[in-house]
């Protein structure tokens, strides 16, 4: 069995057994893929207790976890985990029962291929981003942060709220493409956490404007031959063109 969900930004809840009673028949062989924010690595410097709690209670559960990276991860604590094969693919080993799809691989789970690629623009930062490095003094960048927060402006902090490594680099789109060539342009699925432009711009009605992975998605689209494509980042559960899945809360089996 492969089941989907979106974004989850460290919370949990709804894969226990209320929500989730479907996993009483699993395995380990079965996964639950995360679309994105999977959320769970999340604070800076080194993780809480709360977050070590609920990695290893998911870690407890009869299936495997399986996510891919969105706009709200913390980089720079994703990239230090292991990197394991895993499925035809490369993935970070967060736990011995969680894993982080990396960008751009092919894995085949249960018969099935799934080109997974993480990452999107946030949509949360209006009013910029803030990086302590531009300041002289600690107190100087504080007076600034809470003047921020007062005014209830939309902003994040560069390495604490907010990552470059949210959008891909070139490297990384021309390794994926030469993956999806080897593999004749062809998959079951793709998983990602933002859509192709076209998408992104008619569930909005334009209020998402492009960037270059959405752009890249659209070509991605066109290019590929696949049977669904399933995303989060949204915030809602929508299908458009039969093909185009956006997944929020719902967990769905696919396989």
């Amino acid at each position: 069995m492969v089941y989907v969900t979106g974004d989850c930004h460290g919370d949990f809840r709804r894969f226990n057994t209320r929500n989730f009673p479907e996993q009483k028949n699993m395995t380990r062989e079965d996964v639950v893929i995360i679309l994105g924010d999977f959320g769970g690595i999340w604070d800076c410097d080194c993780s809480s207790r709360e977050e070590e709690y609920w990695l290893d209670w998911l870690n407890e559960k009869t299936f495997t976890v399986l996510f891919i990276d969105g706009n709200h991860e913390n980089f720079d604590r994703l990239k230090e985990f292991p990197v394991v094969d895993l499925y035809g693919g490369k993935a970070h080993k967060i736990r011995s029962n969680i894993y982080h799809l990396m960008r751009g691989y092919i894995f085949e789970i249960q018969g099935r291929k799934f080109f997974a690629f993480g990452g999107a623009s946030s949509h949360d930062i209006s009013d910029g981003i803030l990086d302590a490095n531009d300041y002289e003094h600690w107190d100087d960048f504080l007076r600034v942060y809470h003047s921020l927060v007062k005014k209830r402006k939309s902003f994040r902090v560069n390495h604490l709220s907010w990552w470059a490594e949210e959008l891909p680099t070139e490297d990384e789109m021309r390794r994926a493409e030469q993956i999806l060539k080897e593999n004749g342009y062809k998959v079951d699925y793709i998983l990602t956490h933002c859509c192709p432009q076209e998408v992104a711009s008619l569930i909005s009605q334009g209020a998402y404007k492009a960037d270059i992975l959405t752009n890249w998605f659209n070509t991605i689209a066109h290019m590929v031959e696949f049977h669904g494509w399933y995303f989060g980042h949204y915030h809602g559960e929508s299908d458009i063109y039969c093909k185009f899945h956006m997944r929020y809360e719902k967990i769905e089996r696919i396989i």
